[in-house]
């Protein structure tokens, strides 16, 4: 790695900022061009129903130059073996045998385009749907999309456990990792699985998933780069430059959602760093904003079943899940929602930093 990591992996940022933002406007256009827009359930609050037809799958506006960012450093690290490359590189600070990025982040890659991939045949088949007698946005069957992240998890799974000998859980103030052994790779699974959906279900409000995200990001990469793991770090900042770009067109009043295509591929990939940290215990504090809204969800629909069971009659926690349509309907602002819920993300990633650095 640079002699710099922080510096280098801080440009690596920017510069997947300014790829993604610059092709963001032509991108918008295309996907107007395709009839590509957003679709809103009719048990929504009214204020969202104006969202109807913005155009949505706009997560490959960070799949993309996360992506290509990845490829070039991985090309960069090829040339290195080249008397040219290495004088190259050198100017740079970059020693001969000191990878850029590393064939480790093959794996959070490889989740990112997977669950990409899932989430843009959802969001697809969610358009497509629109136009016929299926209820609106309805995509891919909640059982088929389920399977597809359990398959993607599984592959990942056994990756970090066989291909990088990832099988442990740091625990905070103890500086021994401790080896769980085959349990790892269930866990795993359950990690990303959740992670994904996670996001995946925050994602309504503008401006609320990226940022939440980038806060999540932004705390794993400096977990990273105190554990010495510093093409982790690149990868997660890269990350973050990808998606402020986003927001650069997610802010209230949107022009562009990301869809499933990039609320999967970001839960996914959040709960994989996680697990190459070993902090992934922590990541329910970093992520305290995203599990609200998990939980939120779970709790509505497990009360509702069993008081229905019990009654007859089902009854709910929340006047609408997830969380931030609860808030909404209470009388709360969407700009006010997406404000305070950054807040409190800004200062669950603090605690779950400081409970690393312990």
């Amino acid at each position: 790695m640079a002699r710099a990591p922080m510096p280098f992996a801080l440009t690596l940022g920017t510069v997947s900022f300014l790829f993604a933002v610059i092709w963001g406007r032509p991108l918008i256009r295309q996907l107007k061009r395709w009839g590509i827009g957003k679709q809103i359930r009719i048990d929504e609050p009214d204020s969202h129903q104006w969202k109807t037809g913005t155009p949505t799958m706009g997560g490959v506006m960070i799949i993309l130059p996360v992506f290509v960012v990845t490829v070039a450093l991985n090309f960069a690290n090829f040339l290195s073996g080249f008397a040219a490359g290495r004088a190259f590189l050198s100017y740079f600070g970059f020693t001969h045998g000191s990878p850029l990025i590393g064939k480790s982040l093959l794996v959070p890659i490889g989740v990112m385009l997977g669950f990409g991939l899932l989430g843009a045949l959802d969001d697809w088949k969610g358009v497509r749907n629109a136009t016929t007698k299926r209820p609106v946005g309805t995509g891919l069957s909640p059982r088929a999309k389920f399977a597809g992240q359990l398959l993607i998890s599984l592959a990942t799974a056994m990756g970090l456990y066989f291909a990088l000998d990832i099988h442990s859980i740091a625990l905070p103030g103890v500086s021994l990792k401790i080896n769980i052994g085959l349990w790892y790779i269930p866990i795993a699974m359950f990690i990303i699985v959740g992670a994904s959906n996670a996001v995946n279900l925050t994602d309504g409000l503008d401006g609320l998933a990226g940022s939440l995200a980038t806060l999540s990001f932004a705390a794993y990469g400096i977990i990273a780069f105190q554990q010495g793991q510093h093409p982790l770090l690149a990868f997660c900042l890269t990350v973050v430059g990808a998606v402020m770009a986003f927001l650069w067109y997610n802010a209230y009043p949107a022009q562009l959602y990301m869809g499933d295509l990039g609320a999967l591929a970001l839960g996914a990939t959040l709960g994989t760093v996680a697990l190459m940290t070993g902090q992934w215990l922590l990541l329910p504090i970093i992520s305290l904003v995203f599990v609200a809204e998990l939980v939120s969800v779970i709790l509505q629909v497990g009360w509702f079943k069993w008081t229905k069971r019990r009654t007859g009659q089902g009854q709910r926690i929340f006047k609408m899940t997830p969380l931030h349509l609860h808030f909404e309907l209470s009388g709360w602002s969407e700009m006010h929602i997406t404000q305070r819920f950054w807040l409190v993300g800004i200062l669950a990633g603090m605690l779950g930093i400081a409970l690393a650095l312990l």
